[in-house]
C-alpha cells in the first residue's frame, strides 16, 4: 500500500487524483514532503466505492471531523494520506514526529463511540459521511485502540486542565476509540458560502502562479483585523518584498471567538486598504486546538503546502489565553522560538510579529520595545473591541477601522439588547423554581424581550420524558436545555433555566454553548441540605434515605458545588423577591436589563 506516512511521498495509485500543481508544474516553493496529494478518487473508482458502501459501517462526522476530512482530502495536510494510526499517532504524541520521521507536530485522528469501534475490524472499510447521511470519503482499517486521552493532552497540549479548550475537547467531547487508516475521497464537503474564497492547496498554487507571485507570506487570523494587524501584516509583506495572503480559520475555532460569517465580511471590508494588487483573501477550514507553539507549526506545513513561502507567527499564536489563575497556557513568543528551531526543516520561513502599540504622540503604531522614550502606549485587543461594543461604548479609530466596527455591530449588540441565560442550579428543594418563575414575571413586567422558562420538571415532562435519573441521562436532558437556550438566546430571547444540573463538567458546556451566542449568568441556590429536607413536600429526601430512590442527588449522588457562579443566593436567608432582587441588580450592572432598581423589591 502506497503510505506517505511510513515511507515517504510516492506516486498514486492508479485511482487517486493528485493536485493539478506538482512540483515540476510550477516554480513556487514545493509542498511539505515532496508532492501534493489529492485523495478525491477519479470517477469510475468513487462509483465502485458508493456501490459497495452500502453493505459498510458507516459514521456522521462531526464539524471538527468535517475539517480534519477536507484538509486530508485536499492535500492541505499532506503527507498524510489518511486518519493517523496507533504508531504514528504516540510518536506524534512523544516526538512531534511520524512513523516516517518526518516532522508533524499533532495528531489528526478519527474518533468514533464504542459501539462502532468494537465492530470494525483491519481490513474492513468504512465509510465517513455528512451530517445529512452524504458519503464523503472510504477508510480503510488499520488500527482501533482506545488512546489515553489524558496523556494525549499533557504531552501534545502541555496541561490536563480543563480550562484548555483543547484539554476540554479531548476529555469530554471525544469518542473512546480512534480508528486509523488511509482514505479514498468521494468528494469534499460542500460549503455554500464564500464559494469563491474558498480554495484547496492546488487551486491556490494555481492563482498565485496566475498572478505571477513567487513570495507569499501567510497571515493566519481567527480574529477580525483591526489597525495593528493591518499595521504588521502590510509592514511584512513590504520589508519582504512578498505578496500577502490573507488565510483566515472558518473551521472550528476557539469559543467564544467572532463567528466567521461576521469575520469574513469584516476581511472583504478592510482588504482595500493594502496596495493594490499586492494581498489576497482565502479561506482556511481548518479545526484548531488552540495549542499554541505545536499548533503553530502545524499551521506553517498548511501554509507550505498552499504555496506560501513566509509565514506570520504572534506572539501567542494559536494560545486559549490564561487559565482560571490568570496564568497563560504558553509562554509569551513560545510558538515563534518552537518554530524558529526547525525552520529549515519545515521549508516555510517564519516572520515573527511582535506585540504593537499606538503611540498618541506619533499617531502611529510601534513595537512594544522600540517605543520612544517619553511617549505613552495604548494597546489594541480584540477583547476590548468585543467589551465596546456589548457595552454600547464608542471605538476609537485608532483601533479599528469605521468599515469593520460596522460589520462588527451588524452581531453584537449592546447587552441591553442581546438575549441571554439565566441557569439556576442547585439541590432539589432549594427553591429554584420559586426564583425562576419570580424572575420570569418581573422580565415579563420590564418588556422588551421574549422570556421562556425551561424549568427542571417542565422539560423531564416536555423533552425528556424517556431518560432516567442515571448520570448519563442526566447529562443529556441538561445539554438539551442548554441547546434550547441557546437557540432563545441567539434569538434575542432570555431563557431561565431551573434544573438541579449537579455536575460540573455539563455545566461547564452549557455555558459554552450559550456564550458562543449571547450572555449566559449562572446562579447557585445553595440553601443547605437540612432546610432543603424540611422543605421536601413530595417526601423523595424519605425515599431517598431509605433506598427506595436510587441516585438522588445530596443524597445518594453528588452535588457538585459550583465555583464559577456570577451569584450565590440561600433562600434561606432571602425571600423570593430579595433574591430575584440580587439577580436582575446583577442583571442590569452587567448591562444585560435597564432599570431593574427602580422595579418591585
Amino acid at each position: 500500500m502506497n503510505d506517505p506516512r511510513r515511507r515517504g511521498p510516492q506516486r498514486p495509485d492508479s485511482h487517486t487524483k493528485w493536485g493539478s500543481q506538482d512540483v515540476s508544474a510550477d516554480s513556487l516553493i514545493a509542498p511539505y514532503g515532496g508532492a501534493l496529494a489529492s485523495l478525491i478518487v477519479d470517477g469510475a473508482r468513487r462509483a465502485v466505492l458508493q456501490r459497495e458502501s452500502r453493505d459498510w459501517p458507516s459514521v456522521d462526522l462531526s464539524p471538527r471531523q468535517l475539517c480534519d476530512l477536507e484538509l486530508l482530502l485536499s492535500g492541505a495536510f499532506s503527507p498524510l494520506d489518511g486518519f493517523m494510526v496507533r504508531s504514528d499517532h504516540d510518536r506524534v504524541c512523544t516526538e512531534m514526529r511520524l512513523g516516517t520521521g518526518v516532522l508533524w507536530p499533532l495528531p489528526v485522528t478519527l474518533d468514533v463511540p464504542e459501539a462502532l469501534a468494537v465492530k470494525l475490524q483491519p481490513g474492513q472499510p468504512l465509510a465517513l459521511r455528512d451530517p445529512e447521511g452524504v458519503m464523503l470519503a472510504a477508510l480503510q482499517v488499520e488500527d482501533v485502540w482506545k488512546p489515553d486521552l489524558r496523556r494525549e493532552a499533557e504531552l501534545t497540549l502541555g496541561t490536563t486542565h480543563e480550562r484548555h479548550p483543547g484539554v476540554l475537547r479531548l476529555l469530554r467531547e471525544t469518542g473512546a476509540f480512534y480508528v486509523g487508516g488511509r482514505l479514498e475521497g468521494i468528494q469534499l464537503p460542500v460549503h455554500y458560502d464564500f464559494r469563491l474564497l474558498r480554495h484547496s492547496p492546488a487551486e491556490l498554487r494555481a492563482e498565485f502562479n496566475k498572478r505571477g507571485w513567487r513570495r507569499i507570506v501567510a497571515f493566519q487570523t481567527r480574529n477580525p483585523i483591526h489597525r495593528p494587524h493591518h499595521v504588521f501584516s502590510g509592514r511584512a509583506a513590504s520589508e519582504l518584498q512578498a505578496n500577502l495572503l490573507i488565510h483566515p480559520v472558518v473551521g472550528v475555532t476557539k469559543p467564544g471567538d467572532v463567528d466567521y460569517f461576521t469575520r469574513v465580511r469584516s476581511y472583504q471590508a478592510v482588504m482595500h486598504r493594502y496596495p493594490r494588487h499586492s494581498a489576497m483573501l482565502s479561506l482556511l477550514p481548518l479545526a484548531m486546538r488552540m495549542a499554541g507553539p505545536r499548533e503553530a507549526l502545524l499551521h506553517a506545513i498548511v501554509r507550505r503546502n498552499h504555496g506560501c513561502t513566509h509565514f506570520l507567527v504572534g506572539r501567542d499564536h494559536a494560545g486559549p489565553g490564561a487559565d482560571r489563575g490568570g496564568k497563560p497556557f504558553y509562554e509569551p513568543y513560545a510558538a515563534q522560538e518552537l518554530i524558529s528551531r526547525h525552520q529549515e526543516e519545515l521549508g516555510i520561513e517564519m516572520v515573527g510579529v511582535h506585540e504593537l502599540g499606538y503611540v498618541p504622540e506619533t499617531g502611529e503604531y510601534a513595537a512594544l520595545d522600540e517605543v520612544p522614550a517619553g511617549c505613552s502606549v495604548r494597546r489594541v485587543s480584540g477583547s476590548e473591541v468585543r467589551r465596546r461594543l456589548v457595552e454600547g461604548r464608542p471605538i476609537p479609530d485608532w483601533m479599528s477601522f469605521p468599515e469593520v466596527v460596522k460589520e462588527l455591530k451588524r452581531t453584537y449588540r449592546p447587552r441591553h439588547l442581546q438575549g441571554f441565560t439565566v441557569l439556576f442550579t442547585g439541590l432539589s428543594g432549594a427553591g429554584k423554581s420559586t426564583l425562576a418563575n419570580v424572575l420570569l414575571v418581573r422580565l415579563l413586567e420590564m418588556g422588551g424581550r421574549p422570556v421562556t422558562l425551561l424549568d427542571g420538571d417542565i422539560v423531564r415532562k416536555n423533552l425528556s420524558s424517556e431518560l432516567t435519573f442515571s448520570r448519563e441521562h442526566r447529562d443529556i436532558n441538561i445539554r438539551r436545555i442548554g441547546f434550547v437556550a441557546a437557540e432563545i438566546t441567539k434569538n434575542g430571547g432570555i431563557a431561565i433555566c431551573a434544573p438541579i444540573a449537579p455536575y460540573a463538567a455539563v455545566r461547564d458546556t452549557v455555558r459554552q454553548m450559550i456564550s458562543e451566542v449571547g450572555g449566559f449568568v449562572l446562579v447557585h441556590v445553595s440553601t443547605p441540605l437540612e432546610v432543603c429536607e424540611v422543605r421536601d413536600r413530595k417526601g423523595m429526601y424519605a425515599k431517598a434515605r431509605s433506598g427506595i430512590i436510587k441516585e438522588f442527588t445530596g443524597v445518594s449522588d453528588p452535588y457538585e458545588v459550583p465555583t464559577d457562579a456570577e451569584l450565590v443566593i440561600d433562600t434561606s436567608e432571602l425571600s423570593p423577591d430579595q433574591g430575584v432582587q440580587q439577580v436582575l441588580l446583577y442583571l442590569e450592572k452587567e448591562r444585560y436589563v435597564m432599570g431593574a432598581m427602580d422595579n418591585g423589591g
